[in-house]
């Protein structure tokens, strides 16, 4: 499986991107998928993820009401609608996934596909 992102960038506060994560290189499976951020000295940290057999969502606290993520089946594609962006959104973010038969995790040990990263930075 491989994941690659697009969508990051620079913002003000208050503002609003959306991250894309395509996958490639598997058929028929389902997945738990979705997003993780690094912030310099910081460790990894579980943003959202989708189940994309059901599309049952999973957020961290402080992403709560601000981030949505969902699923375009038709482009084996997950979306991160990131609105009312704060400075603390400030990371590397990366996209994951691993094959799931429907209970999904926030745990970045448990994903075994990973992409390259998109930096986003809010001032």
């Amino acid at each position: 499986v491989q994941l690659v992102e697009s969508g990051g960038g620079s913002a003000l506060a208050g503002r609003s991107l959306r991250l894309s994560c395509v996958a490639s290189g598997y058929t028929y499976s389902s997945f738990c998928m979705g997003w993780f951020r690094q912030a310099p000295g910081k460790e990894r940290e579980g943003v959202a993820i989708i189940y994309t057999g059901g599309g049952r969502t999973y957020y961290h606290d402080s992403v709560k009401g601000r981030f949505t993520i969902f699923q375009d089946n038709a482009k084996n594609t997950v979306y991160l609608q990131m609105n009312s962006l704060k400075p603390e959104d400030t990371a590397m973010y990366y996209c994951a996934a691993v094959l799931s038969a429907g209970f999904c995790s926030l745990l970045d040990q448990l994903y075994n596909y990973w992409g390259q990263g998109t930096q986003v930075t809010v001032s």
